[in-house]
């Protein structure tokens, strides 16, 4: 889907605004929160996957834990 989007200036920010049409292709709705990621290409929007935030906490807090051991494995 290829689609033609204006920046809008939001107060001190930028915005645009997204067709329903690409909510729906993103399976999101209207008060949900996208994940932006950068890309070789530029960006890419995703839909907030349940749970990724308390995954990424869990492998922080093993992270933080474990770190000799993650540093000896990376060698």
């Amino acid at each position: 889907m290829n689609t033609t989007l204006k920046i809008t200036k939001i107060g001190n920010s930028a915005g645009i605004i997204l067709p329903r049409e690409m909510l729906s292709h993103l399976g999101a709705e209207i008060g949900e929160t996208l994940s932006v990621v950068t890309t070789p290409g530029g960006i890419e929007l995703r839909a907030e996957e349940p749970g990724f935030e308390a995954q990424m906490a869990a492998a922080r807090d093993v992270m933080a834990r474990r770190k000799r051991a993650l540093r000896e494995l990376a060698k």
